[in-house]
């Protein structure tokens, strides 16, 4: 979505921007207060959506399957679920789990999806430990994501705008519908 249609349906980048960072503080809030409850870790999910449109058709249908796949993943492996809790909102989809079961292994087992499903490089699965905070793919050996694109280090792409966002946002819609097409 562009700047221009943003502004047309009433809203300016500026007051999205706010939105994003109150989204994103109240899902810390949230997770902390799972951290404190269940004293387990959390798994929170959400997906990786370039550009001004957060919430879609589109992306409701790629945050259903990659549900589906952390609820697969951890019913296959019977790692005990303590609470579940899904949110479809105007900034975006979000997903949490407090899983009882180790935070390492929790990571590593999600980052195998994001890396393995032909939609799991739109999802961004994060596992908070809570002891030790948030457990990033670096402390398991894991290199970082990749760049939609060009498939350079995503930060550094990110960081320096290497890529026009309408051709980012396009790279993330023909991954969608690819998988949707796929039958």
């Amino acid at each position: 979505m562009s700047e221009t249609l943003v502004e047309a349906e009433g809203v300016t980048l500026e007051a999205l921007l706010e939105a994003l960072l109150e989204a994103r503080e109240r899902r810390a809030h949230r997770q902390h207060e799972w951290l404190v409850k269940h004293r387990q870790p959390v798994l929170s999910l959400t997906l990786v959506t370039p550009g001004a449109v957060k919430d879609s058709i589109r992306y409701r249908n790629c945050m259903a399957v990659a549900l589906q796949a952390c609820d697969q993943l951890l019913w296959g492996n019977r790692w005990p679920v303590l609470e579940r809790q899904v949110l479809w909102l105007p900034t975006g989809a979000e997903a949490m789990w407090s899983v009882a079961h180790s935070a390492s292994e929790l990571k590593a087992a999600t980052v195998g999806l994001e890396q393995t499903h032909p939609l799991g490089r739109l999802w961004d699965a994060d596992v908070i430990c809570p002891d030790n905070g948030p457990v990033g793919r670096t402390s398991l050996d894991l290199s970082g994501r990749r760049c939609l694109v060009c498939n350079e280090p995503a930060h550094a792409c990110a960081r320096s705008r290497r890529h026009p966002m309408d051709e980012v946002t396009a790279r993330v819609e023909r991954l969608i519908d690819g998988w949707f097409a796929r039958d």
